[in-house]
């Protein structure tokens, strides 16, 4: 099986994970002018603003990136034209099922790569000839499934016969070997670069990060089928109690209503919605992006020779 970076004609296995409102043009392009996939996420974003940020992206940079697309987004049919107007060259997809709009981009060369956090939905996904699945477990922060990394990637990786990307629970070395040891081609991964110098979130949303401990994160929204990982904060703790007490989903959504966007954009870090993954807590400083890249690549790299010799 290829290695993600020959597969995307990156300098590293790894992608960035598509944060809404977080991983716009300008980012995507520095972390593929650091070595990886960059992504532009499109979030709740209509078309004209991802034509822009594409358009961004490619002033910024001459390396590969693409685009993730949300398949509820109200806007996905116009956005998956855009991209393939604009001639993205990766499209990852979550929240849905990409099939209407695989062959076009097929067609157009694209390399489509869903992401899932299930087996099944892998198996079923691959009738539409896909390049490569993203397995991402509940570790993750944002939306999330129901499975760990650990069990999910190698059931993914038996189910299909196209390369897996492991995402949720990666940020340092040990975690990348652990990743590569699954039989994964590569790693996608998003909390620990929240903590990077390039990261465009508040500066409040970056120390949160750093401050959070390994239990600083709670899942709220499974009563009402979306699972979302966040930072245990006012808001959080508001929509647990909201949840326990069986409030109707208009109810909970006035809790979280332009949540992200508060907490990203104006830093308001008790009641906007920080979404970050369980691996926050290893998170411990503000580097290059160039840095963490290099570090989960020499860092894995140094594991697997030091299991190797240990375990001959």
């Amino acid at each position: 099986m290829k290695k993600l970076n020959e597969i995307l004609g990156t300098e590293f296995p790894i992608i960035q994970g598509g944060m809404a409102n977080i991983a716009t043009g300008e980012f995507a392009a520095a972390c593929s002018n650091a070595g990886a996939l960059g992504m532009i996420a499109t979030g709740g974003w209509d078309a004209d603003r991802l034509r822009k940020e594409i358009r961004r992206a490619r002033e910024l940079t001459d390396k590969p990136f693409g685009v993730n697309l949300m398949l509820m987004s109200p806007y996905a049919a116009d956005i998956a034209q855009v991209i393939l107007d604009e001639g993205v060259r990766v499209v990852t997809t979550g929240a849905g099922n990409p099939g209407q709009y695989v062959p076009a981009w097929k067609e157009a060369g694209i390399k489509v790569i869903p992401v899932v956090a299930a087996a099944v939905l892998a198996k079923r996904l691959s009738r539409y000839g896909v390049d490569a699945f993203v397995a991402e477990g509940m570790e993750s922060g944002g939306h999330v499934g129901e499975m760990t990394t650990m069990a999910l990637v190698p059931q993914v990786i038996d189910a299909v016969d196209v390369p897996v990307i492991a995402a949720g629970g990666v940020a340092d070395g040990r975690q990348m070997a652990a990743a590569l040891a699954l039989g994964a081609s590569g790693v996608q991964v998003g909390t620990c670069l929240l903590a990077s110098e390039e990261c465009p979130i508040h500066e409040n949303y970056k120390q949160a990060v750093l401050k959070a401990k390994d239990s600083d994160t709670t899942v709220t929204g499974r009563s009402i089928g979306g699972p979302v990982r966040v930072l245990k904060n006012k808001m959080a703790r508001e929509y647990l109690a909201l949840e326990k007490r069986g409030a109707t989903l208009e109810e909970l959504e006035t809790v979280t209503l332009g949540g992200l966007r508060r907490a990203v954009l104006e830093g308001d870090v008790d009641h906007g919605s920080v979404m970050m993954g369980q691996v926050a807590g290893m998170v411990r400083e503000v580097r290059p992006l160039r840095q963490i890249f290099e570090e989960l690549m020499g860092g894995g790299k140094a594991v697997l020779e030091q299991v190797s010799q240990e375990w001959r």
